[in-house]
């Protein structure tokens, strides 16, 4: 036996005396009860007020605007910050509006996101702006973004460029990330990769000085449509 399986075997040893009771009866483990960490009953503009208090409590920035014109606060966004190379998917629908609202616009270059990473990580890591990506909801009790990244829209296109740009839907946001993972059932369905995103990237490893933007995005914009 080699210790690989001697230490397994003391494990499930372990286990299997633990789970048994004096009488020789097995253990009956309680349901959880999970009450406390769902369900808050908050209403949908609470939600959004809790959402973009946390979120702007540590330095994330919201822009509320319609569905139908987020595109052009988008473009005034880019201006605003001087951001001259956006970095974006081509097949998710914020993408693809995305697209159509700045093609042709001179002062914006788009960057393909759909590749692989070795063939534009000197691009991405030192020529891109910003990295625009979509999500799929937000959690009000912390202030938190959740986003699946896909081969279109890559999880390097939130953790790399210095500004990140995420797209919101006002509806998709909900109490508490307990009711994000029963509610889209991500036992059922879940990704290699799933991202939480509560802010822009900050650190105090150096003399405990709080300093955003060393090891990730040192902003994030969430473009809140209504």
């Amino acid at each position: 036996m080699t210790a690989r399986e001697r230490i397994l075997e003391r494990l499930r040893k372990g286990h299997a005396e633990h789970m048994q009771r004096d009488d020789g009866r097995g253990i009956v483990i309680p349901e959880a009860d999970v009450s406390v960490i769902r369900e808050r009953g908050w209403s949908p503009q609470e939600r959004l007020q809790r959402f973009e208090r946390w979120l702007t409590s540590v330095h994330g920035e919201v822009i509320h605007c319609e569905t139908d014109d987020w595109t052009e606060t988008l473009y005034q966004v880019l201006k605003q910050k001087g951001i001259k190379r956006l970095a974006l998917g081509h097949e998710h629908e914020v993408a693809r509006q995305a697209r159509r609202a700045l093609d042709g616009k001179t002062d914006i270059a788009l960057v393909d996101a759909a590749r692989d990473v070795e063939s534009w990580q000197q691009e991405l890591f030192s020529q891109v702006d910003a990295g625009l990506t979509s999500t799929r909801g937000a959690i009000a009790e912390t202030g938190s973004l959740w986003l699946w990244p896909t081969a279109d829209e890559p999880r390097l296109l939130s953790l790399v460029p210095p500004v990140h740009i995420a797209i919101l839907d006002a509806g998709a946001i909900e109490d508490t990330f307990h009711d994000v993972m029963v509610n889209h059932e991500w036992a059922g369905s879940m990704p290699t990769n799933a991202l939480l995103v509560s802010g822009p990237s900050k650190t105090a490893d150096i003399e405990q000085t709080l300093a955003y933007g060393v090891h990730g995005p040192r902003e994030l914009v969430v473009i809140l449509r209504h």
